[in-house]
């Protein structure tokens, strides 16, 4: 199984790892544990997972997440919790209750991770302080992730307008005839656009527009496309060139290019959901 895609935190000098999993962030609880006992973090995280109000607490997250939970579980570990002879370990939690909230790696890079919510609540416990700057830092890594995401979609759009203009040319040398009017100019070029819109998004401008009356007026159904979508319509706009040059008629060259936006997208996603689990 492909290992999921991990990011480092430092909060306070403790290096805290975190990794998203199916779209889901965990974050290393036993790391967070070494803010207040570096020599055995473990210790830290079971005095945490003795107290009553924690088992109520990841109790309710598993109700709310997990379909799986053996809520039936619970009852006489709530009745044990804070008492002196109780324990209780992640690893036994799991067992227990078939809990997806809280999962423990072996080996390097090993610990206890929690999902986002869970491990919030026990950075509470350990500090509130340290709570407050482990938000902060888990923000700042979000938000750069989200910049480098924009700059993507940002390179790509840009991108395929470069495309675009040698599609237009193409579309110049072989389709416009000599003398026209602006106005007629842009109907030719405004329907080999919608070529490519019908193509990849299955639908034309207008019926977009029509869809989307609350857009505004600047706004057009190639500025809300993924980036997945931006790079096969970049590729679609150099593939359709090609083909007006080889005098294909615009019937045939939407079936193509049907097929070229359905094959490119489907190994571009495959290729995007293998990238976030690493």
């Amino acid at each position: 199984m492909p290992k999921p895609k991990t990011d480092t935190i430092t909060v306070q000098g403790t290096d805290i790892v975190v990794f998203d999993r199916h779209g889901k962030e965990y974050i290393c609880i036993t790391d967070i544990a070494r803010h207040r006992n570096p020599k055995e973090p473990k210790d830290v995280v079971k005095n945490w997972m003795r107290n009553r109000s924690t088992i109520e607490f990841l109790a309710l997250w598993e109700k709310i997440h997990n379909p799986g939970f053996k809520g039936v579980e619970i009852d006489p570990l709530l009745f044990e919790a804070g008492s002196n002879a109780f324990t209780m370990s992640p690893s036994k939690w799991i067992e227990t209750t078939s809990a997806i909230g809280i999962m423990t790696k072996a080996g390097s890079g090993g610990g206890t991770y929690a999902h986002k919510d869970i491990a919030f609540e026990f950075a509470s416990w350990v500090s509130s302080e340290f709570k407050l700057y482990l938000l902060l830092e888990f923000q700042r890594l979000k938000e750069d992730e989200q910049h480098r995401l924009s700059f993507e979609w940002n390179l790509q759009r840009t991108l395929s307008k470069i495309n675009y203009r040698i599609h237009t040319d193409a579309i110049k040398e072989r389709i416009i005839p000599a003398v026209v009017t602006k106005k007629q100019a842009s109907i030719v070029y405004a329907s080999e656009a919608d070529l490519l819109n019908v193509a990849l998004f299955g639908k034309t401008a207008a019926q977009w527009r029509a869809e989307n009356p609350d857009a505004s007026s600047k706004e057009n159904i190639r500025d809300t496309a993924t980036l997945e979508q931006l790079v096969v319509l970049s590729n679609m706009e150099s593939i359709n060139a090609l083909l007006i040059r080889q005098g294909l008629a615009q019937k045939d060259r939407l079936v193509q290019l049907n097929t070229a936006a359905i094959t490119q997208m489907k190994s571009l996603l495959e290729n995007t959901a293998t990238r976030r689990l690493k």
